[in-house]
């Protein structure tokens, strides 16, 4: 059978790459035509020649940015990882707690599941009081998952990996399935959308720890190395990367020196 669409489907894949730096490679097209059909739908759309039109010719912000979003992975939860955050808590904290100001990047906060975690994590080991020099901005491409994260309230599901007195002590219970979090936490998180292709980073203050985990996978090599470059020109001589335990960025030829598996640092 001849796929018609197969044209279209390159070009939007192609506009994905150069515009988000996600690629998808041939054996993830059934999952990226999935999630475009779902953009199909919500528009109205009957197929992905309809979409790349509008996409790509008519130019319309509405349907970019849920590509965009349909694209971009944001399953995520508390405590995701908790192997990397063991290492974070003994090798990094010790050195953000000497720190007057703790200034914290989330690069790809999704919903915000990673920056709630990590504020947790800093309350829990220095006190509630340590909050308040506390400065986590967490950052997406996507839209929907930035005013979700805004807005602090998730699903149980989300929170399965998290001790229940931290549930009880940081949240609270909405419903039996729904919690929100605590203002303390709200008040030392800031969210907003950003490309991490948009090269170099428009911040003034360098950061002490960027946690940039689960997202340079979607990236070609010379993508994965000039994001990781970029990172590393915003953060703070001595301070710190967090990447996945899946995403290994030893062979990719970037100024970080690798600390321990997850835990990259810039010289000093």
């Amino acid at each position: 059978m001849i796929v018609t669409d197969q044209p279209a489907y390159d070009a939007i894949r192609d506009w994905l790459s150069s515009r988000c730096g996600i690629t998808f490679p041939e054996h993830k097209s059934a999952v990226l035509r999935q999630r475009l059909a779902r953009v199909n739908q919500s528009f109205s759309y009957k197929d992905l020649n309809d979409l790349a039109h509008g996409l790509l010719e008519e130019q319309k912000e509405d349907v970019q940015l849920a590509v965009m979003h349909a694209a971009s992975t944001n399953h995520t939860y508390f405590f995701r990882e908790p192997e990397v955050l063991d290492r974070f808590r003994k090798i990094v904290m010790p050195y953000l707690q000497k720190k007057r100001e703790m200034r914290i990047w989330s690069a790809a906060a999704s919903s915000g599941d990673e920056a709630y975690t990590v504020a947790v994590m800093i309350a829990e080991e220095f006190g509630e009081e340590a909050l308040s020099r506390l400065n986590i901005l967490g950052t997406d491409i996507s839209g929907p998952v930035v005013e979700q994260a805004e807005q602090g309230v998730y699903q149980l599901k989300q929170l399965d990996k998290t001790e229940r007195r931290l549930v009880q002590k940081y949240f609270t219970a909405l419903n039996p399935n729904t919690f929100a979090v605590k203002d303390l936490l709200k008040s030392c998180c800031t969210f907003r959308r950003m490309n991490l292709k948009a090269q170099p980073y428009p911040f003034n203050n360098p950061f002490q720890v960027v946690f940039c985990r689960n997202i340079l996978y979607y990236f070609d090599r010379d993508d994965q190395r000039a994001t990781l470059e970029a990172i590393y020109e915003v953060t703070e001589p001595g301070g710190y990367l967090v990447t996945s335990v899946t995403e290994s960025i030893r062979d990719l030829d970037t100024r970080w020196e690798s600390v321990a598996t997850g835990i990259h640092r810039r010289a000093e």
